[in-house]
């Protein structure tokens, strides 16, 4: 297969602006959390691990999102849901961890980002508004509109990308005023995620027919693959592509089926992850005499 997709081209496989805009961001982060941090008064550095995090957290969004994977996910469901899985699942956790919390606090104490942030990360709200908009993003209909528009796929990425961010929030925030769920709580709150990703990974699993014309219809694959790989590219080879089943040895059924299980257990195997380190992080708490139960209510922001 990695043979077969370079007749797209080095534009399409290794995406050298987001590559670039990546690059900018790491700089960013250097310049403003380094010799420029005196700006923001009397900050300190950022720890070692909060540099590893969201270095690395920039790599991975590359991976997904500039390198041949991104390409894949217009070719292959299953490619499709590895991309996802790491985008929304991974990526979030490694940036709100990698931020100093000195930068995080006068970010979101702006006027107009407070109020924003209060609603959107209310646990309840935040985990409704991601977990149902990402099941219905994957809707066959808006599936489709979603691969065959620029904007409009543009656009829900970003939305599910930030509202990924605000579901991840209540579990990792690295603020004692914001981490107000108790141990048992964050457990129940990511079981909850779980189970609604899985109804609609359930749904491609089970189903007896290709569910996205994005992935069957020549003109629609197309269509998509005009999202990541130049026009100019797509022209010269539109003699030679006949449909995604060129570069997969899976049926579109198959393929879609493989997708909906890769994203069921990935998304399980990362919050297994999360959860073990909530539940040992209580257990710890609790040998040394610490009660990690807060007084208040679960959430009393």
């Amino acid at each position: 297969m990695w043979l077969e997709i370079q007749i797209f081209g080095f534009r399409a496989l290794w995406s050298p602006y987001f590559l670039t805009f990546i690059i900018m961001l790491g700089l960013v982060y250097f310049i403003i959390t380094g010799p420029k941090r005196s700006i923001f008064g009397e900050v300190s550095k950022p720890t070692i691990n909060q540099q590893l995090f969201f270095y690395t957290g920039l790599i991975l969004l590359y991976l997904v999102k500039g390198a041949p994977v991104d390409l894949l996910s217009h070719i292959m469901m299953s490619a499709h849901m590895i991309q996802m899985s790491i985008l929304y699942f991974v990526v979030p956790i490694f940036f709100i961890r990698g931020l100093p919390t000195w930068f995080i606090e006068r970010f979101i104490e702006l006027p107009v980002i407070k109020p924003l942030f209060r609603f959107f990360t209310h646990p309840l709200i935040a985990l409704a508004l991601f977990n149902s908009l990402f099941s219905l993003y994957h809707l066959p209909a808006i599936f489709d509109f979603s691969k065959g528009s620029p904007v409009a796929h543009f656009g829900i990425t970003i939305i599910l990308f930030i509202l990924s961010f605000c579901m991840w929030w209540p579990i990792v925030t690295p603020l004692k005023s914001y981490n107000t769920l108790n141990p048992l709580i964050k457990m129940g709150y990511l079981l909850g995620s779980i189970l609604i990703i899985s109804i609609a990974c359930a749904l491609m699993i089970f189903s007896s027919k290709s569910l996205y014309a994005a992935y069957t219809s020549q003109g629609a694959w197309i269509q998509a693959l005009s999202l990541c790989v130049p026009s100019d590219v797509l022209i010269g080879l539109s003699g030679t592509l006949s449909g995604a089943e060129m570069f997969s040895p899976l049926s579109a059924q198959e393929d879609q089926q493989l997708g909906g299980i890769i994203m069921m257990f990935l998304q399980q195997i990362i919050y297994g992850f999360v959860i073990a380190w909530i539940f040992f992080g209580w257990f710890s708490k609790k040998n040394m005499g610490v009660d990690p139960m807060p007084d208040s209510l679960p959430y009393s922001k």
